[in-house]
């Protein structure tokens, strides 16, 4: 059976975050019953880094912060897309 992944409130899940979500079906629980604004910070951490082995570290890391209960990074200042500076680094911020 297919369960549904949720979005955040800015970032879409994508393909690689939801392939580790849905390997596991408590962790998919869990991260259906975060906040939108937290899936959103956990995406976000995961989509920013440069290198694909960062994130994949990234996503790794998000699974295990998930199963101990964590709900968002840790020393993680937030999404940048939300902040109004976000014009300067992102080709698509929020405003």
């Amino acid at each position: 059976m297919r369960y549904a992944v949720l979005n955040g409130i800015l970032h879409e899940v994508t393909k690689d975050i939801q392939t580790a979500l849905t390997a596991d079906e408590n962790i998919l629980t869990v991260w259906n019953n975060l906040t939108p604004v937290q899936r959103n910070e956990w995406i976000c951490w995961v989509i920013t880094v440069k290198k694909n082995q960062t994130r994949a570290k990234h996503i790794e890391r998000m699974i295990e912060e998930l199963k101990e209960g964590r709900r968002q990074p840790c020393c993680w200042p937030g999404c940048p897309h939300r902040r109004p500076d976000a014009k300067k680094r992102f080709n698509n911020p929020v405003t």
